[in-house]
């Protein structure tokens, strides 16, 4: 498995080994969202990072998923349809949102590495 990539919306960002990166929600958001009951996955297509592409909700919240980069989503987890609870049960894992090609590949390089996510968990329980 590649090393993990973050953003400061708590989304991580694993670059496969076909070019794709795949998207999903850290185990910190994931705790501090609770219990997901449901996930609107995004379409597929070119967006523009920042972009909202995915939805989910919470018992406690909704919230947004953004598009890290600039890129194509060109696989979406349709098993997050009928069973968001693999946000909670393995949000690492088969709990991920979705797949693009990045345009610029090597911008995932420059995302949050584990040390400066760690760092950002910390300055926002500290908070």
């Amino acid at each position: 498995m590649s090393e993990l990539r973050f953003t400061v919306e708590h989304e991580w960002l694993r670059l496969e080994s076909n070019g794709l990166v795949t998207v999903g929600i850290t185990a910190f958001a994931q705790q501090a969202l609770g219990d997901v009951v449901f996930v609107q996955v995004p379409e597929l297509g070119s967006f523009d990072a920042g972009a909202e592409v995915s939805v989910l909700e919470s018992v406690k919240a909704a919230s947004s998923i953004t598009m890290p980069l600039d890129g194509e989503v060109v696989e979406i987890n349709s098993t997050l349809d009928g069973n968001p609870e693999l946000v909670n049960e393995d949000p690492l894992g088969e709990g991920w949102f979705f797949r693009f090609q990045p345009t610029d590949p090597e911008a995932v390089g420059q995302l949050l590495d584990q040390a400066a996510y760690d760092r950002l968990i910390q300055d926002q329980t500290d908070a």
